[in-house]
């Protein structure tokens, strides 16, 4: 990815995020993580895990749910 460009998946998990900001942390993340499980592709997923590794996610609360999706 060039500099400055934001994956879809990074984007859109955000959007996902930002339905949850009001719960508390562990139960958003959880409710973010559960979500991707249940509507996205294996390979959005796959993408996802890709950026947070290499550090593509800013959003700690996509970056919780990502380790939920890890496990």
């Amino acid at each position: 990815m060039s500099e400055g460009t934001i994956r879809p998946e990074v984007r859109l998990a955000g959007e996902i995020a930002d339905q949850f900001r009001h719960k508390p942390q562990d139960a958003a993340a959880e409710a973010i993580a559960s979500h991707i499980r249940m509507f996205w592709d294996p390979r959005m997923r796959t993408t996802l895990l890709a950026a947070e590794s290499a550090g593509e996610v800013d959003d700690s609360l996509v970056r919780a749910a990502v380790e939920r999706l890890q496990a």
